[in-house]
């Protein structure tokens, strides 16, 4: 088979399947793993396809951009994300939720429980949910109103996030890639708020189900390194050896 007809091939099969491994495209096609990434490479330049950790997806299955539109996807694995970074949480803590779908689980939460602590967000949905619990002092940033996000973003919310210390941060993602540890959301604003948050916290919390290992954003607002832990449901021994090479601690 010629270099043509094996990409025209791949490319027809990650938009019949949605996605392709690596390994199997190598033994199906009789070629090298190097050959494979080759064409992966050059399929990804020509806009057929997203390349991710092992293999590479279907560009129709980018995540939606507009975060109501991901509330009722993969809500098991979210709040099963969620469930895990509640027991993080001490009573006293100062915590930021910023804008993320998880991080939504998260508030309901805090929302029911009882722990007594700061909880600042630049989400308009989780802000809601979370004023409902007397022993939960819940703080807003302000900032410009974003549509898509249902939240607040810009340098107003970054200055007024910049002066305080947080105990804990949790935040969501768009994607991670497994090869560079480049941690990806949609929006700039977003990922600049994101990566401030970063900057002043004691312990940071990446939020991510196990969906968002083949997905992608497009803004690098943080690597896999800045994070103290990466709270997730489910990985494969394939994700995990991959995540063993960043230092971060998965949970």
């Amino acid at each position: 088979m010629f270099l043509k007809e094996r990409q025209n091939a791949i490319a027809n099969m990650v938009k019949s399947n949605g996605r392709v491994a690596v390994a199997d495209l190598a033994e199906q096609f009789a070629v090298t793993v190097d050959c494979i990434r080759k064409d992966l490479r050059q399929l990804e330049s020509q806009g057929a396809l997203k390349r991710v950790y092992g293999g590479a997806i279907s560009i129709t299955e980018t995540p939606e951009r507009t975060v109501y539109k991901r509330f009722s996807t993969n809500t098991a694995e979210k709040q099963a994300v969620a469930a895990k970074a509640y027991d993080l949480i001490a009573p006293g803590d100062i915590i930021f939720l910023d804008i993320s779908t998880t991080n939504l689980e998260l508030a309901r939460l805090l929302a029911t429980g009882h722990k007594r602590c700061i909880v600042v967000s630049n989400m308009m949905d989780s802000l809601q949910v979370m004023a409902e619990n007397p022993a939960l002092t819940v703080m807003c940033p302000g900032g410009n109103v974003s549509l898509d996000l249902n939240g607040f973003v810009g340098t107003l919310t970054i200055a007024n996030l910049k002066p305080i210390t947080f105990d804990k941060s949790f935040i969501g993602a768009i994607g991670i890639d497994l090869l560079t540890g480049e941690v990806s959301t949609f929006e700039m604003d977003d990922g600049m708020v994101k990566h401030t948050v970063l900057e002043n916290t004691d312990q940071v919390y990446l939020m991510a189900d196990s969906h968002k290992f083949d997905s992608r954003g497009n803004y690098n607002f943080a690597s896999l390194s800045e994070f103290e832990g990466l709270i997730t449901e489910a990985v494969t021994t394939k994700q995990k050896k991959a995540l063993a090479k960043f230092d971060i601690e998965l949970i």
